[in-house]
């Protein structure tokens, strides 16, 4: 197998996880996965009573709410999501939370498990370089915040894109196995104010120009097991 290991140690710097889908998460100082990805990503989201998702973006699976993005959702001591907007803070499964987000959304809507949709878009589990996050930065001058991408897995590299040789490959890291798959497609959501970090500098534009709008890799559980931060990554 070719060699794609970078020139120095790569290894995780943040985890990222997100329990209610589009909207803001919370940083990991580890986290377990299953074949799904990180356990409790995206595990709820937002939905109408169509089936669609809340989401910057109009599909056949979503629908643009954009009122999703003042939201965090973050898991306490107990295992227990909670969903919170400045000072005010509810439990998921409380109907004043889902009250507080049909008014503000202008339609009914639920925050809901997931059943028979995968919340998931394409991959069980995001990864991108500080490399990468660099080269967007000095190439176009934005904030090339990781959060602006939604994120699972940001790592160290001294080489921009080096994810993007990796198709095909297992990448080892702490006791898990990931095999990855694909670039991940963007959209309009990497320019919208999301998980505290603030849109500065449009960065879509500069990315369908000259990168086909394409940015960090999906990759798929190959061997469950636990990530942290700290841990080395090897290639193949």
């Amino acid at each position: 197998m070719a060699d794609y290991r970078s020139g120095v140690q790569m290894t995780v710097v943040s985890l990222r996880r997100y329990p209610v889908k589009s909207m803001g998460g919370e940083s990991l100082a580890s986290a377990r996965l299953d074949t799904r990805g990180l356990c409790g990503d995206r595990w709820f989201a937002v939905e109408d009573e169509d089936g669609h998702f809340a989401s910057g973006k109009n599909t056949r699976r979503f629908r643009r709410r954009d009122a999703v993005f003042n939201y965090t959702a973050s898991t306490n001591d107990t295992g227990q999501v909670v969903v919170a907007c400045g000072p005010r803070a509810w439990k998921v499964g409380d109907p004043a939370l889902d009250d507080e987000l049909s008014h503000v959304m202008g339609a009914p809507v639920r925050v809901a498990p997931e059943v028979a949709i995968p919340h998931q878009d394409m991959g069980a589990v995001s990864i991108i370089s500080t490399a990468t996050l660099d080269w967007c930065a000095q190439r176009w001058g934005i904030s090339s915040d990781p959060r602006r991408l939604r994120v699972n897995i940001l790592f160290t590299s001294d080489q921009p894109f080096i994810e993007e040789k990796w198709v095909g490959s297992e990448v080892r890291v702490g006791g898990v196995k990931l095999r990855v798959v694909e670039p991940v497609p963007r959209c309009r959501m990497i320019d919208i104010d999301q998980d505290d970090a603030r849109t500065e500098g449009r960065w879509l534009k500069p990315l369908a120009a000259e990168r086909d709008m394409f940015l960090a890799m999906y990759a798929d559980v190959a061997a469950t097991g636990v990530i942290r931060v700290g841990d080395t990554l090897t290639v193949g």
